[in-house]
């Protein structure tokens, strides 16, 4: 069990307490500091997944909890690009997102495919209405639309490359292999803070904003790789027909 957990900490707390940090740090880094922010943002990272895990081990799960965490973090990541790009940072933090996104609907996509559990439900309810409806509203309009249109192009894709109106379990299996899942995994908000912390440090945090590009090239092939393994384990499956 967390420390945290002994001392009945709040999660949503938590959540406040690094999204303040992270966006003090996205100060420093315009006022053209380093090793402060670089340090803060590492120290965000570390609060942003004890949240999770204090949550989880005390029963504190809420549905405010997970959409405050979520829009938070969108917060800090619009102020650290905006602080890095100026007016850039925004359509930057859409592009970013666009990448958190992926790591989502895969990671989503590889526990369905075997029959897990992406998500359980919230351990608590009670939430305050006004509040839970306004994070609601805020991700419905900026997050679901992203997911709807990705969710569509991957499963258009699977359809396509299968030939299958309805994929099956093996060809679902195939098309999100852990390989592909574990690399999305790797390009989440912990690995994009620690990298802007090291541009940052070396006093290039205008670094960050282009690796976003070679992330994206680095997703765009890893589609390509799974599109690949549920066509050859499409074709190694046996026609209906014979």
């Amino acid at each position: 069990m967390p420390p945290l957990a002994r001392l009945n900490v709040n999660p949503q707390h938590v959540v406040l307490l690094h999204t303040a940090l992270g966006l003090y740090a996205a100060l420093l880094i315009r006022r053209g500091e380093r090793l402060r922010p670089a340090l803060l943002l590492q120290v965000k990272t570390l609060l942003d997944g004890l949240d999770g895990q204090l949550a989880r081990a005390t029963g504190q799960t809420t549905e405010t909890g997970r959409y405050l965490d979520t829009e938070g973090d969108l917060l800090v990541n619009l102020a650290l690009n905006v602080a890095i790009l100026g007016r850039p940072g925004v359509p930057v933090t859409l592009l970013q997102s666009l990448i958190l996104t992926v790591d989502f609907l895969w990671e989503r996509e590889y526990r369905a495919a075997r029959g897990e559990v992406f998500r359980e439900g919230a351990a608590q309810a009670g939430d305050h209405p006004v509040v839970l409806g306004a994070l609601q509203a805020v991700y419905s309009a900026y997050f679901v639309p992203q997911e709807r249109a990705l969710d569509h192009v991957f499963q258009s894709r699977l359809r396509r490359v299968t030939g299958a109106a309805t994929p099956g379990a093996a060809q679902r299996q195939a098309y999100t292999p852990l390989a592909v899942n574990t690399l999305s995994a790797n390009l989440g908000l912990s690995s994009q803070f620690l990298l802007l912390g090291a541009c940052v440090l070396a006093g290039r945090p205008h670094w960050y904003a282009r690796s976003l590009g070679l992330q994206v090239l680095a997703l765009v092939g890893a589609q390509l790789w799974r599109e690949a393994q549920a066509r050859t384990v499409s074709a190694d499956q046996p026609s209906s027909s014979g």
